[in-house]
């Protein structure tokens, strides 16, 4: 019998999200960056300059909302 599967749009941007901030914290530890830091720069001001163009890392970025970035970090965070 086939089975139907189910997606939620929800959970496939939240994985998104996920894949994208990984790469990008990779690619600015790579670079000698404090990654934590310059996400946060990006994400509290909008200036893609804190982001290194070093492996796309700040197309990549770009590519996403900073208010869902913000948003699924919030839920990630309040997950028991």
């Amino acid at each position: 019998m086939e089975e139907t599967n189910v997606f939620s749009l929800e959970s496939f941007e939240g994985e998104v999200i996920r894949e994208t901030l990984k790469e990008v914290y990779r690619a600015l530890e790579e670079r000698g960056y404090q990654p934590i830091n310059q996400l946060v720069g990006y994400l509290t001001s909008g200036d893609v300059g804190y982001i290194s163009s070093y492996k796309d890392a700040r197309k990549k970025i770009m590519k996403l909302d900073r208010s869902q970035i913000l948003e699924f970090l919030l839920k990630e965070a309040m997950k028991d």
